[in-house]
């Protein structure tokens, strides 16, 4: 199996160093980061993408709820709470944490909790490697069939190869594509004109963003869950939380 990737957020040391000690004895853990405090922690989340987050409730700047809050309980990674008071216990588990540890604890409590975090991990990359088969078997097909972009603009209609579409973006009832230097501005609505560009190379971003992949240079991540997107000519985008799990499609490598 793939390792499965872990962050500790603790502000002792030598809790970090503890609990460091009892993950290497795990073949599949790889600690990929430590942070000491509340900002580290969500920096880290964000940065790092880790599987699995061990997090102490009292850490400074900001508490392990406020580094929940701040990315958001639907995006977090496999949470296990580790603090030396239990009056949390509660709490812990309205955010969906999978375990709570209560310090001291020993290698066998701690195995206990990772092989439950083991298959939540592995579960969560089985469904999104279906789904992502699915959305690009599907796209794919689309692609072969669909060329061009049929525009109706300016009392005329505009055929667009779609590899030279960079992004189209929506207010109201119209569009407007952007090709290069041009812009052209057709009344349309983003669903139907994501219903007609269902092709991997195409992806919905925001409720009013269809980017072409194909010119997406970088991807920035931001505390809020959401990504700068930015193309080739560098223009940035956003992509929403709303649209999150678009992202697989962003970074496809086909």
């Amino acid at each position: 199996m793939n390792s499965i990737r872990v962050l500790v957020v603790d502000d002792e040391r030598i809790a970090r160093d503890g609990l460091r000690r009892l993950l290497a004895e795990d073949a599949d853990v790889e600690l990929v980061g430590e942070a000491a405090d509340g900002r580290a922690a969500i920096e880290a989340i964000t940065q790092l993408r880790p599987d699995v987050v061990f997090l102490d409730v009292q850490i400074p700047e900001v508490d392990g709820f406020g580094v929940i809050s701040a990315i958001g309980i639907d995006h977090m990674p496999v949470l296990i709470f580790v603090t030396a008071y239990d009056q949390y216990t509660l709490k812990a588990f309205e955010v969906h944490a999978l375990d709570y540890l209560l310090k001291p604890f020993d290698s066998v409590r701690l195995g206990d909790a990772l092989k439950r975090a083991k298959q939540q991990v592995l579960s969560a990359r089985d469904r999104q490697r279906q789904g992502l088969h699915g959305l690009l078997e599907g796209s794919f097909a689309v692609q072969q069939r669909l060329k061009r972009l049929s525009i109706k603009s300016a009392g005329k209609i505009i055929f667009l190869e779609l590899e030279k579409i960079d992004y189209i973006e929506g207010a109201g009832n119209y569009l407007c594509v952007h090709a290069g230097e041009q812009e052209f501005l057709t009344r349309e609505t983003m669903s139907m004109c994501e219903a007609k560009l269902q092709s991997s190379d195409f992806v919905r971003i925001h409720r009013s963003t269809i980017v072409n992949r194909c010119r997406v240079r970088e991807l920035k991540p931001w505390f809020t869950g959401e990504y700068v997107v930015i193309l080739s000519n560098g223009k940035e985008l956003t992509l929403s939380r709303g649209y999150r799990d678009r992202l697989p499609l962003l970074l496809a490598q086909q």
